[in-house]
C-alpha cells in the first residue's frame, strides 16, 4: 500500500508485490488485459476449464424519497437510492476448478449500466485476475468479496465489511482459504492476506490509498466444534487532501502505516500526534457447533478507531466495549422450508464516551466511527459505507455532504431463508434506532423499520432462466416511509469449455 502514484511499469509492480507497490495505477481495461497476460503467460490452460457468462436485468419502482433500505443496501453499490431505477449487468468469468490442482487461475469482467431519473452510469463492476499456487492466492483488480465472520446471506452486514460499497481495485497476496497448519493434523487452520488498494472515487480527497491485512485462526479440525479468532486492520492514507495538501506516501511511510505508528515530520500535526492515516482495527470471534443435520453459529465483531487496542481476553477493559456486532444463526440440511435463521444485535452508541478532550484532559472518546478529520468522506467508497450499512452512507446526505452524519445506532436484525416448492426465499427485518453523529449532543432518536422479502426461482424449461421478485418496505423517521418492488431476470451458463 504505498504511494500516491503507482509506477505503470507492471514488471516493477509484480517484483515489489508484497510491500513496495507504491506509485499509482490507471486501471483501464487495456491494463487489466496486461495483468491477465502477465499472470498466465506460459502457464497454459488446465483440463476441464470452463468460461461462463452471467446476464442480469433488474428494474426497481417504489414510493417515498428513497428506495427501500434493503432493496439498495448491501448490493455492492449496484442499485441506486432513487425510488425508480434499472440496471443491466453483463459479464464473463472463470472460477478456480479442482481443489487438488497445484496451479489454478480465474478471472472476471462484468459491465454495469445503471440508470435512474437523474443520471445513467456505466462502468466495470468487477474486473480481476487471480491465481493460486499451492495454497497461496494472488489477485489483482476489483472483485466482490465476503470478508469477516458474519453470515453471508442473512446478516445485516459485517461491522468493517458489509457488501455495501462498490468493489475497490486492489492487489492481494495471501492464503484466502482456511488451510491446515503443518504438524497440527488439521486441528489448527489459518488464513490471511495483505492488500494494497486505491480509492478511485476521488469524491473528497484524490489518490487515497488503502491498506488492509488480516489473519484468522480456526481450531477444531474434524471435531464437531470449531472456534475461530480473527484480526483485521485497515487504513486510508496518502492522497491529495483539500486544505491539507499531498500526504506522505514513501516507503518509510508505508512501514509506519503497516505498524499503525505516528506520522513523521512530513505529516500533518494531527497524524504526528495520533497515527499516520485513518486506521480502523477490528477483532472477531466465531463458534460453530455441528450436531446431526444442524449447525449453530455464534459470532462477535468489535471496532477500534484509536488506541489503546485491547486484544481478545482483555477487550472488556476497552473504552468502547459496549460497541460491537453480536450474531447467532441456526442452519440445517434436512428441512428445506427453513434452511437458516439468524438474529443480530449491533450497537455503536458508546464510541469511548462523549468527549475526546475537555478542560485540558484527553479522554479519548467521541471516536466518530467511519469519519476522519483529514479524510472527511471516511470509511466509504463512492458515497456508500464500506462497513455496516446501518451507519448511514453519505449518499443519503441531501446537502451533498461527503461526511458520515449518523454513526450512533442500535439495531435488532432478523433473517430467515429457505426453499418452498423450488422457490427460494429470504426474509430480512431490521429495527434500528439512530442517534446521529458521535461527539455531538444527542438529539431526537430516529427509529426505522426495514423489511425485505426476496423470492427467486430457476425454470429449467425456460433455458434455466432465473426470475426474481424482491419486495421492500421502510417505516420510520430516518429514511422515511416507502414500499417498493424489484424485478430481475438472470441467465447464466457455459460460454466456452476446453
Amino acid at each position: 500500500m504505498i504511494s500516491g502514484v503507482l509506477n505503470p511499469n507492471l514488471n516493477v509492480l509484480f517484483m515489489n508485490l508484497q510491500f513496495t507497490i507504491y506509485k499509482s495505477i490507471d486501471l483501464s481495461l487495456k491494463q487489466l488485459v496486461l495483468i491477465i497476460l502477465l499472470l498466465f503467460t506460459g502457464a497454459g490452460f488446465a483440463q476441464s476449464d470452463t468460461i461462463r457468462y452471467d446476464i442480469t436485468l433488474t428494474g426497481l419502482s417504489s414510493t417515498g424519497k428513497y428506495a427501500p433500505f434493503w432493496l439498495q443496501n448491501r448490493q455492492y453499490g449496484k442499485t441506486s437510492t432513487e425510488p425508480a431505477s434499472g440496471g443491466l449487468l453483463v459479464g464473463v468469468y472463470k472460477d478456480f476448478g479442482d481443489k487438488k490442482r497445484i496451479f489454478d487461475y480465474g478471472f472476471k469482467a462484468n459491465g454495469l449500466i445503471r440508470t435512474d431519473r437523474i443520471h445513467t452510469d456505466y462502468y466495470f463492476q468487477e474486473y480481476y485476475a487471480k491465481a493460486r499456487l499451492f495454497v497461496f492466492d494472488f489477485i489483482a483488480g476489483a472483485r466482490e468479496e465476503h470478508l469477516g465472520n458474519q453470515d453471508s446471506t442473512l446478516s445485516g452486514g459485517g461491522l468493517l465489511f458489509s457488501h455495501n460499497a462498490r468493489p475497490m481495485p486492489k492487489v492481494t497476496v495471501g492464503i484466502e482459504r482456511f488451510t491446515p497448519v503443518p504438524f497440527t493434523r488439521g486441528y489448527l487452520e489459518i488464513k490471511g492476506a495483505l492488500s494494497h488498494g486505491w480509492f478511485t472515487d476521488n469524491i473528497y480527497a484524490t489518490g487515497v490509498l488503502l491498506h488492509h491485512k488480516y489473519v484468522y485462526l480456526r481450531a477444531g479440525g474434524k471435531l464437531p466444534v470449531h472456534l475461530q479468532y480473527g484480526v483485521d486492520h485497515v487504513a486510508q492514507w496518502g492522497g491529495n487532501v483539500p486544505g491539507g495538501g499531498i500526504q506522505p506516501t514513501g516507503w518509510k511511510d508505508y512501514v509506519v502505516v503497516f505498524m499503525g505508528g505516528h506520522g513523521g515530520t512530513n505529516a500533518n500535526l494531527g497524524d504526528q500526534i495520533n497515527a499516520l492515516g485513518n486506521h480502523i482495527f477490528s477483532q472477531s470471534l466465531r463458534l460453530d457447533v455441528d450436531l446431526l443435520d444442524f449447525n449453530l453459529g455464534a459470532y462477535w465483531q468489535n471496532i477500534s478507531e484509536d488506541g489503546p487496542i485491547r486484544f481478545i481476553g482483555n477487550t472488556v477493559k476497552s473504552m468502547n466495549a459496549p460497541d460491537g456486532l453480536w450474531g447467532i444463526s441456526l442452519r440445517n440440511t434436512h428441512f428445506p422450508f427453513v434452511k437458516g435463521i439468524l438474529y443480530e444485535y449491533l450497537n455503536t452508541t458508546d464510541q469511548s464516551g462523549p468527549f475526546h478532550d475537555k478542560d485540558g484532559i484527553v479522554y479519548g472518546g467521541a471516536d466518530g466511527y467511519f469519519y476522519n478529520f483529514i479524510y472527511e468522506s471516511g470509511w466509504s467508497y463512492f458515497s456508500r459505507t464500506i462497513g455496516t450499512p446501518f451507519i448511514t452512507s453519505p449518499v443519503y446526505n441531501a446537502n451533498g455532504s461527503v461526511q458520515t452524519t449518523n454513526n450512533r445506532v442500535q439495531v435488532h436484525h432478523i433473517g430467515l431463508e429457505g426453499d418452498v416448492c423450488k422457490y427460494q426465499y429470504r426474509l430480512l427485518t431490521s429495527f434500528s434506532r439512530n442517534y446521529g453523529f458521535s461527539g455531538t449532543p444527542i438529539g431526537a432518536m430516529k427509529p426505522q423499520t426495514s423489511i425485505l422479502l426476496d423470492i427467486n426461482r430457476t425454470f429449467p424449461k425456460l433455458a434455466n432462466i432465473e426470475f426474481g421478485c424482491a419486495l421492500g418496505a421502510d417505516f420510520g423517521q430516518m429514511y422515511g416511509n416507502s414500499v417498493g418492488v424489484q424485478l430481475s431476470v438472470r441467465k447464466r451458463g457455459d460460454l466456452i469449455q476446453f
